[in-house]
Formats: structure tokens, C-alpha cells, sequence
């Protein structure tokens, strides 16, 4: 089956090969992952907390660091020999909670920031809620969760699912790059929107997919 790539092997070779070293460092000071997991977590609610007052640069760069300890946690558990079940476990689980708390701050955001367009009706301005933009967040949101589910589901059935286009690496960058540009005066707030709708697509996109690909998978396993 043809497979799409958003960051290419080479990409993810040369960031990790940035973090390795601080992961070696946590390493031998002894930091156990669950607290780098944990770490990840609190960023992400600090980040949910900095896109709901609309600093979305500022919030982009917390992301940044929760998604390294992310990483980390991974490269400490096999530096050190302590990869588990529950610790794979655990690691899934709180990210399902980051996800829910950086697209709750966006939405939080939107929901109490209508725009405003100046009109002569009656000398008053016309407010515009933004009913479309949370649509798409819950969209996103339910698109996120249903990458891990159906890889999760899959793996329960003996089938590997680890395709698709927008996996939590790929949604972390491109949430960041389109929180950075939503940075810009003017423009930005559209960025912003235009980067959630693509991730609302794209992410369930690729859980349909992974559907295609496990049916696919168990089909040929059963000879049919």
C-alpha cells in the first residue's frame, strides 16, 4: 500500500539526532520518562492556557518543548531499559489529554473572541460569533483521537497500524508552524483558521485510512 509522508525520515533522523544529547543527560541524572510524561502534560495545559489569550507564538513554542518531552521520554525508557506495557500506556493516554487541552484553548480562544465588522446599519457594529471555527476544532479533535484509536483497536487485532499522514508528530508540527504564522498582524487569524481546517481534514483522513489498511491487512492475512 502507497504511503504518504508529511516529515520525511531524514527530518526526524536530524531532530532526533538535536534531543539525543539532552536525553542523555536526563538519563544519567536518573529522570524516570513518566516524569518527562507527566512534564508534557503541564506544558501543554500552560500552552492551552496561552492560546486561549491568543498568544499563539508564544504557545507554539510551549508545544515545541511538550512534544521534546514526548520524544525524550521515549529515549529514555530504552537508554535505560525501562520500557513497559503501562509506560506505553500512560504516555498514550496523556497525550490524548494534551491534544484536548491545546485545541481547547484554541477554541476557547475563538469562542470569546467574535469578530466585529463595522457597518452603517444603525450606526452599530455587526458581531459574528465563530460557530464554523469550533466545528472544525471539534472536528480536529475527533479526528486526532481517531488516529490513536484505530491504531490502538488495530493493534488489539495483531495488525500494525502506524500509517497515515497526520500522526501526532505531523499534527504537533503543523500546529506549530500554523500557530507561529497566526503570529502575524492581520493575516494571522486566518492562518490560524486555515491551519485548523487542514488538520481537521487530514487528521480524519488518516483514520480512514488506517481503516482501509487494517481491512486490507486482516483480509490478506485470511487469504481472501
Amino acid at each position: 500500500m502507497a504511503e504518504f509522508v508529511f516529515i520525511s525520515e531524514k527530518n526526524r533522523q536530524r531532530y532526533l539526532k538535536v534531543v539525543s544529547p539532552f536525553g542523555d543527560v536526563l538519563s544519567k541524572i536518573g529522570i524516570h520518562p513518566n516524569v518527562l510524561t507527566i512534564l508534557g502534560l503541564i506544558l501543554s495545559i500552560v500552552a492551552g492556557v496561552f492560546y486561549g489569550i491568543g498568544s499563539f507564538f508564544w504557545a507554539a513554542w510551549i508545544v515545541v518543548f511538550a512534544g521534546t518531552c514526548d520524544v525524550l521520554d521515549g529515549l529514555i525508557a530504552r537508554k535505560r531499559n525501562q520500557n513497559s506495557k503501562f509506560g506505553a500506556f500512560f504516555d498514550s493516554t496523556l497525550d490524548r489529554y494534551s491534544d484536548l487541552c491545546l485545541f481547547s484553548g484554541i477554541a476557547y480562544f475563538f469562542a470569546k473572541n467574535p469578530s466585529e465588522i463595522s457597518t452603517i446599519k444603525e450606526g452599530s457594529a455587526v458581531i459574528i460569533n465563530n460557530p464554523w471555527t469550533i466545528f472544525i476544532i471539534i472536528m480536529a479533535i475527533a479526528g486526532s483521537f481517531m488516529v490513536s484509536y484505530t491504531r490502538a483497536r488495530a493493534e488489539g487485532l495483531g495488525v500494525d497500524c502506524k500509517v497515515g499522514l497526520m500522526q501526532r508528530p505531523e499534527r504537533v508540527v503543523l500546529l506549530v508552524i500554523g500557530s507561529m504564522l497566526g503570529a502575524i498582524p492581520g493575516i494571522g487569524i486566518y492562518i490560524m483558521k486555515l491551519t485548523l481546517l487542514i488538520l481537521a481534514i487530514t487528521s480524519n483522513l488518516t483514520a480512514f485510512y488506517r481503516m482501509y489498511h487494517v481491512r486490507t491487512m486482516i483480509q490478506e492475512s485470511e487469504g481472501k
